[in-house]
Order: structure tokens, then C-alpha cells, then sequence
């Protein structure tokens, strides 16, 4: 039976909630709506949580909410999802590409603030793979250069940093925080995401922003500024609300796989492999996917393609940003040395992972990773 890459776990909570939506005349702009907002800004202990139709256009409001433009440089890491470089362009901003931290996948602080110029206004912080980016030391560093913080939690919800006084979850640390719901994320509403806010005018703008410029107490067709049709439906809010109360449930469920694969690692031992790490000092981890790397000199794409004959998913997290088509004409990209983003990106393989998957394919997933690795090596070889 074949193995994919990642699977939604829906049940039938989610199933009747949306089914008891369809049953009433608000398929938008309804109660479900409030509801899912309410319970995003609770569960982050933030005030303020604006439902929108993606992760990428949650990280485009946030941009323009905060006021971001032409002439402004926004830090970001070329190790990401394309989003985070396309939003900051279609402000009319300037991307600008800093190395990540070979163990967190993150945002290297030191690298940060070697990439400050005169034009930087803002840092985008991407919390990869469900790991909690070094928020103590970015906040820091934006205090210090009067930056402003957008997080991009879109990978992370549940994730926390521990302090003195307990644990923060990501996505409460920046001025603004995005999170994404797309089917393969922790929790999803099919397509969606959402923005945390601490500031009332924010969120009001945001909301204003997402329904094409209208005001909360504007009419249907008085338009405040030019916005955008960013809404989440309320079909999808009503998914989201109910998996949002399973996260305790769901993050424990990623969590075992994660510590399934990690034993069954330490049990083959493939030579040159390097797995994930399980535990990392003052953060929890939430579970996005599970992505090893590869060792040195060995093909990914012939790896890839061994596997998928044997019907088993996989997924390559992420080309660099800074080396795609799209991005190569930037000014600077030419000359552009992100030596550990080039060597991690070429390794990374994503291998299958959801709430559901159990120990027996998790097993045929490890001995045809190793018999792969093999037959690459000794093809190489011969």
C-alpha cells in the first residue's frame, strides 16, 4: 500500500461541524468565523486573531498593516517557503537573505545583524519545521535596530519557547504573527491561516484589509482603502475551530512519529545520515514534518525516485530562494554566500508524516530509505 508524504486527520467532529454549517444560510461572514478567532487568540494568549484564506496572505496583510514599502529592506531566510520573499516584493520591499542556524533551520541572530543596512525596517521570522526560531536574541537585536518582527509561524502552531515564568507560544513574540492551515499543517481548515495581533489598530486594519477595505461598521460597498478578498469561509472555520481543540491531542500524535522514526534510526544506523533533532534546549516542538539529511555525494533525486517506486512519499524542504529563476536578478544575488542554507537544501529529504502514521509503514519507510542510500552508493561506485 503506498505511503504519502502527509495525510489530514479528520474526524467526525470536524465532519458534523461543517456539515451543521451547510445546514444554515451563513456560509461566510458567520458565527464560525468569531469563534475560530477567538480560540486562535486564547490558545496564543494574544489578544487579536484575524482569520485569512492563507498563510501567504496572512504574511501579506501583515506586511502592509505595518505599514512596509518601497525603499524598506525586510531580513528574511532563503531557507523558507518562496512566500516569505514573495510578499515582501509585492509591497514593493526588498528581500533580503540571511544564513540559517545548521541545527535550528532558523534564522542565524549573528546573521541577522550582519544583514542590517540603512533600509532594513523589518525582520521576517520563520519558525522552520515546527522549531522555535531564537526569539530572545531577534527581539534583541530589532530592540536595539527600532525593527519591527513578523512572525512566520505558518510551520509552527503549538510550538513554545520556555521562559522563567513557563513556556510562550510562537507567534506571541513579533508584532505580527501568521500561521498557515493548509491540509498538511498540525491543524487545517483545507486552505487558511490567520494573524495574531497585541495592537486593537492592527487587527482592525487587518480585518478591514482581508474584506476588500471595508470598515468594521462600514456598509457592503463603502470601501475604506483599496483591501484585498482574503476572507475564510465559514466552512472552514468551523474545521478549524474543532481541530484547533484537538491540538493537545494532534501535537502528541506528530510528536510519537517523530520519536518512532528517531528510534528506528538509531537502530539502522545509516552511515552519513542525519536526523532531526528530538529534544533542543528551552523550546517545544511542534511537529511539522519529519526531514532528514542525506549524507554527502549521495543523489537525493535518485533516492527520491527509489522510493517512489516503492510507493513511498517524499518531499524535498526547501530549494533556496536566493538560487530559483524568480529570484536570481535580484540586486546582490549573484554575489550572495549562504554557504550552510546551499549545503543543507541540497541534503533535505522530508519523509512520510501525519497524525496517523503507525509504527509497520514507519519501518518499511526506514529499511527503504537505507536499501536506497545503498543501491545510490554502490551505483556511484560501480
Amino acid at each position: 500500500m503506498p505511503i504519502p508524504l502527509s495525510s489530514p486527520d479528520i474526524t467526525e467532529a470536524e465532519i458534523e461541524a461543517v456539515t451543521a454549517v451547510l445546514r444554515t444560510p451563513q456560509l461566510s461572514l458567520g458565527p464560525e468565523l468569531p469563534a475560530f478567532e477567538a480560540a486562535l487568540a486564547e490558545y496564543h494568549k494574544v489578544p487579536h486573531a484575524v482569520a485569512v484564506s492563507s498563510g501567504t496572505a496572512g504574511l501579506h496583510l501583515a506586511l502592509l498593516t505595518l505599514g512596509i514599502g518601497e525603499g524598506d529592506e525586510v531580513i528574511v531566510p532563503s531557507f523558507a517557503f518562496v512566500a516569505v520573499a514573495n510578499v515582501v516584493a509585492q509591497v514593493r520591499a526588498t528581500p533580503v537573505f540571511a544564513e540559517i542556524d545548521p541545527v535550528t533551520l532558523n534564522l542565524d541572530p549573528h546573521a541577522v545583524e550582519r544583514a542590517i543596512t540603512a533600509h532594513t525596517r523589518a525582520l521576517l521570522v520563520v519558525h522552520t519545521f515546527g522549531i522555535p526560531a531564537d526569539m530572545h536574541a531577534l527581539r534583541s537585536i530589532a530592540s536595539r535596530h527600532n525593527l519591527l518582527i513578523v512572525e512566520d509561524a505558518c510551520e509552527a502552531i503549538g510550538a513554545a519557547i520556555m521562559n522563567p515564568e513557563g513556556s510562550q507560544t510562537v507567534g506571541s513574540f513579533g508584532d505580527l504573527a501568521v500561521l498557515g492551515f493548509y491540509p498538511n499543517k498540525q491543524v487545517t481548515t483545507g486552505e487558511g491561516g490567520a494573524v495574531l495581533a497585541r495592537d486593537t489598530a492592527h487587527a482592525t486594519r487587518l480585518r478591514s484589509l482581508r474584506n476588500q477595505g471595508r470598515m468594521p461598521s462600514g456598509d457592503w460597498l463603502d470601501h475604506a482603502e483599496p483591501g484585498f478578498n482574503y476572507r475564510l469561509s465559514d466552512l472552514a472555520c468551523a474545521l478549524g475551530r474543532v481541530q484547533l481543540s484537538r491540538i493537545k491531542e494532534i501535537l502528541a500524535l506528530r510528536r510519537n512519529v517523530a520519536e518512532r522514526y528517531q528510534q528506528l534510526f538509531i537502530e539502522a544506523a545509516i552511515p552519513g545520515l542525519e536526523v532531526p533533532p528530538l529534544h533542543l534546549p528551552d523550546c517545544r516542538i511542534s511537529w511539522f514534518v519529519y526531514v532528514v539529511r542525506l549524507p554527502e555525494n549521495v543523489d537525493r533525486e535518485r533516492v527520491r525516485s527509489t522510493l517512489a517506486e516503492r510507493g513511498i512519499g517524499t518531499g524535498r524542504y526547501f530549494a533556496p530562494i536566493h538560487l530559483q529563476p524568480a529570484w536570481r536578478t535580484l540586486p546582490g544575488a549573484a554575489s550572495l554566500q549562504l554557504p550552510v542554507t546551499e549545503s543543507i537544501a541540497r541534503r533535505t529529504l522530508a519523509l512520510p508524516f501525519f497524525n496517523r502514521l503507525n509504527s509497520d509503514p514507519q519501518e518499511q519507510v526506514v529499511a527503504a530509505l537505507e536499501q536506497a542510500i545503498a543501491d545510490v552508493k554502490n551505483s556511484t561506485i560501480a
